[in-house]
């Protein structure tokens, strides 16, 4: 066993690291971590965590997050009130790498490791400079073992795309979530050109371009909610958001699945209504295609395939 790991238990818990130089750091999402100043990422998820949790109250909860990657999320859950365990890859481990012919996919996961051993670097410093308390465990989310307890939450935060099989993954986690699973995501484009509610999903590697080689799936906000429908969690909504991303706002969904009926469902979900949370920084703008989409949900069927026509016809005029 990997010496980090201490023995006795199923589950490999890590050893925290004395990690004190951002140079050893690779940063996945933008932080202010205290001690450092600002640290730069892809991901500025601050001030934002609460929509993209989907508004749920983690206040005195026991969370398991899966793929933390720095921690912006864990530290900010912490700071909601919530007790977190955070589930990840280490170096060690093996990505869900597209196979494709001809590729040394040994190779491929030797370099991907130096990058893995950046990103669990940045949490340990950041984790020490927050005087966290959260747990990290190791290993591939399809064998999540099984000493490592229930949680009334679990988490997804825009990972399910890099796995080979997200429904495994799911339902391997979700039996360890004794209440709320909550599951962020990118909004597919074709999730705003379909008029109609759909379970859909967009298989993305492509042989002629041999790419993406991490990224596997498109899945709209239908599917993933019919997913925690069918591991138990039969009370849904879904949350429409933005999040910036490299500096620019990236349209992201939120589903949020119940075991139990929340007292406000009747008032909301129940009714067939979406929760929109468009987050702009000046002003609360809803894309247009995503308010045609919400009304067509409420019109006569008649009127919906009206609706395609015009828009096919629309099209090819232009």
């Amino acid at each position: 066993m990997n010496s980090q790991f201490p023995s006795g238990s199923s589950v490999r818990w890590a050893v925290p690291k004395n990690v004190t130089s951002l140079n050893e750091c690779f940063f996945y999402h933008k932080m202010d971590i205290p001690g450092y100043g600002t640290v730069e990422g892809d991901w500025d998820l601050r001030s934002r965590e609460k929509t993209y949790l989907g508004n749920v109250d983690v206040a005195g909860k026991r969370v398991l997050e899966i793929g933390p990657a720095n921690g912006q999320l864990t530290f900010a859950m912490e700071r909601m009130g919530a007790d977190v365990t955070t589930y990840d890859l280490s170096e060690d481990d093996e990505w869900d790498v597209v196979p494709y012919a001809g590729t040394d996919i040994k190779e491929y996961h030797r370099s991907r490791r130096n990058n893995l051993l950046a990103v669990s670097n940045g949490f340990w410093l950041a984790h020490k400079a927050f005087n966290s308390k959260a747990k990290l465990a190791y290993g591939q989310v399809y064998n999540i073992p099984d000493e490592i307890g229930m949680f009334e939450i679990c988490t997804f935060g825009t990972m399910l795309l890099h796995l080979r099989d997200p429904f495994l993954a799911l339902q391997r986690v979700t039996a360890h979530a004794s209440e709320t699973a909550i599951i962020t995501d990118m909004l597919p484009k074709f999730s705003s050109d379909l008029p109609l509610d759909r379970r859909l999903v967009e298989f993305l590697p492509n042989s002629a371009l041999r790419e993406p080689y991490e990224t596997w799936w498109l899945i709209s906000p239908e599917l993933n909610a019919e997913f925690l429908r069918i591991l138990g969690f039969p009370y849904t909504t879904i949350t429409y958001h933005s999040q910036l991303f490299r500096g620019k706002e990236a349209q992201i969904y939120t589903v949020v699945g119940h075991r139990n009926q929340p007292k406000d469902y009747e008032s909301s979900s129940a009714k067939g209504d979406i929760e929109i949370s468009s987050i702009t920084a000046r002003n609360q703008r809803i894309d247009q295609k995503l308010l045609d989409q919400l009304a067509l949900e409420r019109l006569p069927i008649s009127d919906i395939f009206q609706h395609v026509v015009d828009r096919a016809l629309k099209r090819l005029k232009n």
